[in-house]
């Protein structure tokens, strides 16, 4: 069973305020490249009051044209590997990072259903990016993570708090990894 949107609020405000808190502790700024989640980092993070000392900038690229243009994701890389691949999540995130004055940044690409999948690339595929500044971009932690739902708002919502948790200070030791499968309640 579903979480209630209550309960999903009030998880994704939780986690949003302990990532503001730790990344202000940090002294650090930190940045959101989305685009099947459409904002609802950015979101979940300034619904906290007094974000705007840690929150510097949400992109928000649904098409391939807006990573283009806004994080100088380059054809040759959405063309090769496609929108949901790790190699775009990695522009993405270095892209959000020459793009901000964030110290941190994070992004998300994915097939959030109910259609748009594949077999390669099925609905509830999400892959994201976190990547540091000065960080050497040969160790900028990407993952692709496949939710076993096809509930959109369940997949959307698991995103988010996925990608929220990657802003924590605290995981700035990750570095690329295997694909995993997590449920999206």
């Amino acid at each position: 069973m579903l979480p209630d949107p209550e309960s999903r609020l009030f998880a994704r405000d939780e986690l949003a305020t302990s990532v503001l808190a730790n990344n202000r502790a940090a002294g650090r700024k930190v940045a959101v490249a989305e685009s099947c989640t459409g904002g609802m980092v950015s979101a979940a993070l300034t619904d906290i009051a007094g974000s705007s000392d840690v929150f510097s900038a949400g992109f928000i690229t649904y098409s391939g044209h807006a990573k283009q243009s806004q994080l100088d994701v380059s054809s040759e890389i959405l063309e090769t590997f496609g929108e949901v691949s790790l190699a775009t999540a990695w522009a993405m995130a270095s892209g959000a990072l020459a793009n901000s004055d964030a110290d941190i940044a994070v992004a998300i690409t994915g097939i959030a259903g109910p259609g748009g999948g594949s077999e390669k690339k099925p609905v509830g595929l999400v892959v994201f990016a976190r990547a540091l500044r000065g960080q050497d971009p040969d160790d900028y932690f990407t993952q692709r993570v496949q939710f076993e739902s096809t509930d959109r708002a369940a997949i959307r919502h698991a995103a988010t708090l996925f990608a929220l948790d990657l802003l924590q200070p605290d995981r700035d030791a990750l570095r690329p990894s295997e694909d995993i499968a997590l449920p999206a309640p």
